[in-house]
């Protein structure tokens, strides 16, 4: 079960049938998941199955009553609307919160009306497709992220695929460009851009036309480059005497990953990338 990619799993749901939409209305205290979160109940689910469950609203205890109460709503033996679960004391949960669940019958038709539960991806540019970027790549499948994945060799997608991606995950943009640095330009605002490409040349002009559009704009929260403290140390230094201030010369993660993880295979270096960038999210 994923909430990665809930609302198009919603849609193909709806065209099979009625479901029951679940909410979090609102917390008191402590709960598993934050206001707005949400699963949907199809219609003719058995009994203690999860897999055909779509979203989620926190899982234990707390989404198996939910569950049970959203079968009772599609069969009219429950009543639609808000309903109050204290956790520790009714749930035996240790959050020890106050959750208030919404429950409405919904069709396909019914699905524009609830737009504002769809949860925006956050835009993440990755340059370079060797074997860092397709683990990574296929690793941020699953996350919430819109990815575009840039390379500037023809070809490299025919020969380059993140691999293995479950068939509901969207696929990331794959954008040859040459030269490469002339993506950034397109990128949406808001994009963690992460630099790893085969060659040294192309991260530094990748960099530099990053740290222009910041200058210029302010819109790519975070800046990643793949290297070791040397390399790093010999990008600073040119950086500044280009002159880009220190700060914003600072302000870039190299090497980026969240620190500790120990490893240097491909995947592992992944894990540690997209656990930072998880760290941006709301940024």
């Amino acid at each position: 079960m994923t909430v990665v990619n809930a609302w198009q799993q919603l849609q193909a749901s709806l065209s099979q049938g009625p479901a029951c939409l679940v909410w979090v209305e609102r917390v008191q205290g402590s709960a598993p998941r934050e206001q707005g979160a949400w699963m949907a109940v199809p219609a003719g689910l058995a009994p203690g199955c999860m897999q055909a469950l779509v979203g989620s609203i926190g899982g234990g205890h707390l989404e198996y009553q939910a569950l049970a109460h959203a079968q009772a709503v599609l069969q009219g033996r429950a009543p639609a609307g808000v309903q109050r679960y204290a956790l520790g004391p009714s749930l035996g949960q240790c959050c020890g919160g106050v959750v208030y669940l919404g429950y409405v019958a919904i069709q396909a038709q019914d699905l524009p009306r609830w737009q504002h539960l769809q949860r925006p991806r956050m835009p993440v540019a990755v340059f370079g497709a060797g074997h860092v970027g397709q683990a990574l790549v296929s690793l941020l499948q699953g996350l919430p992220c819109q990815t575009t994945w840039v390379d500037s060799r023809p070809g490299i997608w025919a020969e380059t695929e993140p691999t293995p991606m479950a068939s509901w995950a969207p696929q990331a943009l794959q954008l040859q460009a040459d030269p490469v640095q002339d993506a950034v330009t397109d990128l949406p605002a808001g994009s963690r851009v992460l630099i790893l490409t085969h060659s040294h040349a192309e991260d530094w002009e990748i960099l530099l036309a990053c740290l222009a559009r910041q200058r210029a704009a302010a819109d790519l929260p975070f800046l990643g480059l793949i290297g070791s403290a040397s390399k790093w140390a010999s990008f600073r230094r040119r950086l500044l005497e280009r002159g880009f201030a220190a700060e914003a010369v600072d302000a870039v993660h190299c090497p980026m990953g969240v620190p500790g993880v120990q490893g240097k295979e491909p995947e592992v270096i992944a894990v540690a990338v997209a656990a930072q960038l998880m760290q941006t999210r709301g940024m």
